[in-house]
């Protein structure tokens, strides 16, 4: 009997209706494997990968395929954006085996959980070097009930690999000095120099690598850095990874010039890229990135937000069985739509008769494409905008994964904030503190502080680190924007609770799990910027800056064995390591720490920041003194908005002038 029809995730319920009998992850699985002595599927996906809806179609929907599985496993179907850590520990296995990792990702385990075998996509008939997948199902039953003992060795030594990989070393004898011109250097020698972003094919976005060429190159003026940062920004709204129709960029490109890319849509991938975009606009008012600010956020609301909810997780890259469908067209498609403007729309938009991109056309953008039209294209743009748009919602929409994700959504929170500040627009910032409440009052939970994730109101899971670490913060970028203290006092309330149940005590970095809910073997440490950035980094980020504002002996040691555990790290791979170089680089330099307090301290707060662009300065904005907020002692002048600025927990005198202010922190 398949099982999935009561869950809640998107991606299970697409296999409800499967003939093979999941199980949804849980102990009912693996005490049926072990009373039929038999190993365990499990297999892992999300409802916006398309190789899960190809081997979804041509295996789990095949009755005779579901046969074989249900005969010779107990199976278990996982969403992994709900199970992170269960996803992290097999696919670290799978990888460990096999030298590469994706999704889907197929495992067979031992019934006490622990791994022996896997791999990723499966084709029903052996194709590209790849078993078939009926061919994998009989071959590994029978080894495993051949061969137990075995099995059982060869998952004692995996567990034991796992184990290690988990717990990098905390050893702090040999500190390696930080360099960051070094690590400058590392990155620019990956860099793209033609096409922008990071070595060739598959590319990813790679925001924090750019982040930090652009906080370098402006510490340290570096025209190489700024260039790629440039350039990559470009060449990717340029591409077909951006969405030309209603904005948002696809989660990868498959080639190096960013034009057809895995048309799924990611949450925290806009949420990491929109606020650069926006800098980059600030910095340099290049109307075209304001464009792109501006129709993500239009996408972000209209199509990937609930008020009552908060933020989707993800938007599909499939319709109807086919990648790309939705945002792809005919050439014949195009001249009907835009009529006698075609032959300066396809000149623009790289249009072919026959397609350019598998008999079909991605809408993307060139440098001379641009060039050549570019008056057309401010002039008329809009309006073709509008005419392909509102033909496009006419056709089957890909799937939006509905699932609400505290991790994601607070990387959100913190995008908005940014972007609401590099703008100077009010209503962004009002929409931010609005889902910051919704977040809060949803996910919060009496014994585990916050929940994971959820959908339609229905939370589950305890928070796992990442939650925490970017949900505060989330609340301390919304605490100086807003001048509103009570967000310092929750990011606080997050930390201690943080420390108290993810770190060991002689530890020196945190536990992706909390440690009375772990569910597989390996308690993993996750250290990678990846997709997403390391929830330690991010942590350690909130560290930094909770100890200025409160003053509190307990977390600078906390901070400074974390950071020297990872210099060797940052050093030796700083393309896997970016926001920890940027967290580095900062903590090398003196911090100077600007305190604003008084009626106006929101307005004075938002007047400085786009003129502060050193990442060294952090702020800390009250509208008032707080008894409890050590920084804020003594600072209050009835009637006065005061500017305090701090190095080594000694201020200058104050000032009220934001000239003069300016004049001192830069």
């Amino acid at each position: 009997m398949n099982r999935l029809g009561q869950e809640n995730s998107p991606y299970l319920l697409q296999h409800a209706d499967n003939p093979v009998h999941w199980y949804p992850w849980g102990e009912e699985a693996f005490q049926e494997a072990a009373r039929r002595n038999v190993p365990v599927l499990v297999s892992i996906g999300y409802s916006s990968c398309h190789w899960c809806h190809v081997m979804a179609h041509e295996s789990f929907e095949d009755p005779e395929t579901a046969d074989l599985m249900n005969a010779l496993y107990v199976n278990i179907k996982i969403d992994r954006e709900e199970y992170p850590d269960v996803d992290h520990m097999y696919m670290d296995a799978v990888q460990a085996m096999t030298g590469s990792g994706g999704w889907p990702l197929n495992v067979f385990v031992m019934p006490d959980k622990r791994p022996f075998y896997g791999g990723t996509y499966f084709p029903p008939r052996r194709a590209h070097h790849r078993a078939a997948w009926k061919e994998v199902l009989v071959n590994v039953s029978q080894y495993y009930q051949q061969n137990q003992n075995e099995v059982l060795k060869q998952a004692d030594h995996l567990i034991q690999h796992l184990q290690n990989l988990a717990n990098p070393a905390q050893k702090l004898e040999k500190i390696v000095d930080f360099d960051a011109e070094k690590i400058l250097e590392k990155l620019l020698s990956n860099a793209d120099t033609e096409w922008g972003g990071f070595g060739s094919a598959p590319k990813f976005p790679s925001t924090f690598q750019l982040n930090f060429l652009l906080e370098y190159h402006l510490f340290k003026p570096h025209e190489a850095a700024l260039n790629q940062v440039r350039l990559s920004l470009e060449k990717m709204w340029m591409g077909g990874i951006y969405d030309h129709l209603c904005g948002g960029l696809a989660r990868y490109s498959t080639d190096k010039f960013w034009i057809a890319p895995h048309f799924e849509k990611m949450l925290y991938d806009n949420a990491l890229l929109l606020p650069l975009y926006a800098r980059k606009y600030q910095l340099e008012a290049n109307p075209l990135h304001l464009s792109v600010v501006r129709q993500s956020l239009n996408w972000l609301k209209e199509e990937m937000y609930d008020a009552s909810y908060g933020f989707y997780a993800a938007r599909d890259a499939d319709t109807e069985g086919q990648e790309g469908k939705y945002y792809t067209w005919a050439a014949k498609e195009l001249k009907n739509l835009v009529k006698d403007d075609f032959e300066t729309f396809a000149q623009l938009y790289n249009v072919a008769e026959g397609g350019n991109w598998e008999q079909t056309n991605i809408l993307f953008l060139t440098s001379e494409s641009l060039k050549k039209s570019e008056k057309t294209y401010l002039e008329k743009g809009e309006e073709w905008r509008k005419i392909l748009l509102a033909e496009r919602r006419k056709r089957p929409e890909p799937l939006t994964d509905d699932k609400i994700i505290l991790a994601w959504n607070a990387l959100m929170i913190s995008a908005l904030v940014e972007t609401a500040l590099r703008l100077e627009e009010a209503d962004l910032l009002e929409w931010a503190e609005e889902a910051l409440n919704i977040l809060e009052k949803q996910f919060a939970h009496p014994e585990y502080l916050y929940l994971h994730s959820g959908r339609r109101g229905q939370m589950k899971l305890p928070a796992y680190l990442d939650d925490l670490a970017y949900l505060a913060k989330a609340l301390i970028d919304m605490g100086n924007a807003t001048a509103k203290t009570l967000y310092y006092h929750r990011a606080k309330a997050v930390l201690e609770y943080v420390c108290q149940h993810f770190k060991s005590e002689n530890d020196h970095l945190f536990d992706f799990v909390h440690h009375d809910y772990e569910q597989v073997q390996i308690r993993k440490k996750d250290i990678y910027d990846n997709a997403l950035p390391s929830a330690n980094v991010v942590l350690f980020e909130v560290m930094q800056s909770l100890e200025l504002i409160f003053q509190e002996n307990r977390w600078p040691g906390s901070f400074k064995n974390g950071l020297n555990t990872m210099r060797a790290y940052i050093s030796g791979f700083p393309a896997s390591f970016s926001r920890w170089a940027t967290l580095a680089w900062v903590a090398s330099e003196s911090i100077t720490e600007v305190v604003i307090i008084g009626p106006n301290a929101k307005k004075i707060y938002q007047s400085i920041y786009n003129k502060v662009e050193k990442p060294n300065v952090l702020f800390i904005v009250s509208i008032g003194e707080e008894e409890n907020i050590a920084s804020l002692k003594n600072k209050y002048k009835q009637g006065d908005t005061l500017v305090y600025i701090c190095k080594d927990f000694s201020c200058l005198e104050p000032l009220t002038d934001i000239n003069q202010a300016l004049g001192v922190i830069l």
